[in-house]
């Protein structure tokens, strides 16, 4: 039997689009963009306008969008208007991460590309920087918790809860994929401490850009330290240019903050997710069910302002990393890894 080396298979079921093929032949910078804010993040039509939206403001900074998605049978690397238009319109659309990709592509149906697949196929096509919302990562309780009973508050009473382990494979991802992720940070659902701690075992570098705090997704800050940042795209650029060259062999997870205009408050946001982690638990919701439910009930607890920001923060961070790509294709020379 053959050896072949890891993901060479791969660029055999990749399509990439015309207008992305060129820009990569021509070394002119190429940003790819996730799909499963297009078929599970939001309801038709806005689940269009925000990848139409997205798409444009990578090109407004002068680089070219790769939209992501299965379909037929092959990994698509740039979607022509019509084939985005569809995917956002299609019922029951697959989600491809690392663990169903190949189900998705034996299917033949669309599926939606979630961050693990996308930076798949990024690193496959030879796309280096990648936008996304928000990351995966550790939901909490995923490494179960000690919780003390009502009725003891010197601590003699105490209730062990198990653990669900229930951790994106994003993580895991970013740990052995060589793509600079852009975002605002893992989603305010998850256990963000926890995600870092998860994020520094596997040796992947988190950088703030332009603030020393970790962004609260929907809002500008979280309280927590970043554990690394940069003053801006460029250096942004300069940091992961640095990271390609030492070899390292994983990803770099550079967050960016929500537009001030359009952040949730902190104190609100963070009250919308502990309730809506209390309703979910009570509800027995878990599982891949799980991200799905809290995001619509946290758009229910703050009257769709969570939505608003979110719709925000995914057009800004695309424009960030069209501007980290940018300034990348710059300072890499031609042919370096």
């Amino acid at each position: 039997m053959a050896v072949r080396t890891p993901g060479e298979g791969i660029v055999s079921l990749l399509r990439i689009s015309p207008a992305v093929a060129e820009a990569l032949d021509a070394g002119t910078p190429v940003v790819a963009l996730e799909s499963t804010l297009v078929t599970h993040g939001m309801p038709y039509p806005a689940n269009l306008h925000v990848a139409r939206a997205a798409e444009d403001a990578v090109r407004a900074e002068g680089a070219t969008p790769a939209t992501v998605a299965v379909h037929r049978g092959r990994i698509l690397v740039g979607l022509a208007p019509d084939e985005l238009a569809t995917l956002a319109s299609v019922h029951g659309a697959l989600k491809a991460s690392r663990p169903t990709l190949a189900t998705a592509v034996l299917d033949g149906g669309w599926a939606g590309t979630t961050v693990s697949a996308t930076m798949i196929a990024a690193n496959a096509a030879g796309i280096r920087v990648f936008a996304t919302g928000g990351i995966g990562g550790v939901h909490r309780g995923a490494f179960g918790a000690t919780r003390i009973e009502r009725g003891a508050p010197d601590g003699s009473a105490r209730a062990s809860v198990a653990a669900t382990l229930d951790v994106s494979s994003d993580l895991d991802e970013l740990a052995r994929t060589p793509v600079a992720v852009v975002c605002a940070g893992p989603k305010a659902i998850l256990d963000v401490p926890l995600t870092l701690e998860y994020l520094e075992t596997r040796g992947v570098p988190v950088v703030a850009v332009g603030t020393d705090e970790m962004p609260g997704f929907y809002s500008r800050g979280s309280g927590i330290r970043a554990p690394g940042s940069v003053a801006d795209a460029r250096a942004a650029a300069a940091l992961f240019a640095m990271h390609l060259r030492l070899g390292l062999g994983s990803g770099v997870l550079l967050c960016v903050p929500v537009p001030e205009a359009d952040e949730l408050p902190l104190e609100i946001a963070s009250a919308a997710v502990a309730r809506a982690n209390a309703d979910a638990e009570a509800a027995g919701v878990h599982g891949p069910d799980l991200t799905p439910w809290l995001l619509a009930r946290i758009a229910d607890l703050t009257d769709g302002a969570s939505v608003r920001a979110n719709t925000a923060l995914i057009v800004n961070d695309a424009r960030v990393a069209a501007a980290i790509a940018v300034a990348l294709a710059r300072s890499v020379p031609e042919g370096a890894p």
